[in-house]
């Protein structure tokens, strides 16, 4: 079956649940260049207007995670969780909960964004301090939250490059 981008659009504008399938397709064309930003912009905006299920959002989170090398925490002597959220002003919950999670044990290898509002991205107020790698290497990555429990980074070519460009997109849309 040939996949077109636009009937996965369609679909969702049309307010249909799409499948797992078309949204792993969509975020793969996506990430390789066979979906253009501009389809990828009203697919945002079909969502937002037409929301996602939690399958979807699954499917959703999943594909942008699979659109770059996943990373194995498997090896870390402790549990390992993630802090996500859609963005908001202030910063105020990442840069406390994770070192508050790491000084429990818990591990947290964040990735945050960029631009998510009038205040700027997580990363955009990292920049700001002298020495910060927003985009380190991933055996920086893995180095850090190996010794201090946590890190926040940005998506990079590697890790979620997908979710780096929706989250660009979404920034430029109002999505």
């Amino acid at each position: 079956m040939v996949f077109l981008p636009q009937e996965v659009i369609a679909r969702k504008r049309d307010g249909h649940t799409l499948s797992n399938d078309e949204i792993a397709a969509f975020i793969a064309g996506f990430a390789k260049g066979s979906v253009s930003h501009a389809q990828a912009a009203a697919f945002a905006m079909a969502v937002y207007f037409k929301d996602m299920n939690m399958p979807e959002r699954v499917a959703l989170t999943v594909a942008m995670r699979d659109s770059g090398e996943v990373l194995d925490w498997s090896d870390l002597e402790g549990p390992v969780a993630d802090k996500h959220s859609t963005g908001g002003v202030g910063d105020n919950v990442s840069l406390m909960l994770a070192p508050i999670l790491a000084a429990m044990g818990i591990y947290v290898p964040m990735i945050s964004g960029r631009g998510l509002g009038h205040t700027g991205g997580t990363l955009d107020k990292f920049d700001a301090i002298p020495g910060y790698q927003t985009q380190p290497d991933n055996y920086l990555f893995r180095q850090v939250v190996r010794q201090a429990g946590c890190a926040i980074i940005g998506q990079t070519a590697d890790l979620a490059p997908a979710d780096k460009a929706l989250y660009a997109i979404r920034d430029v849309t109002g999505t």
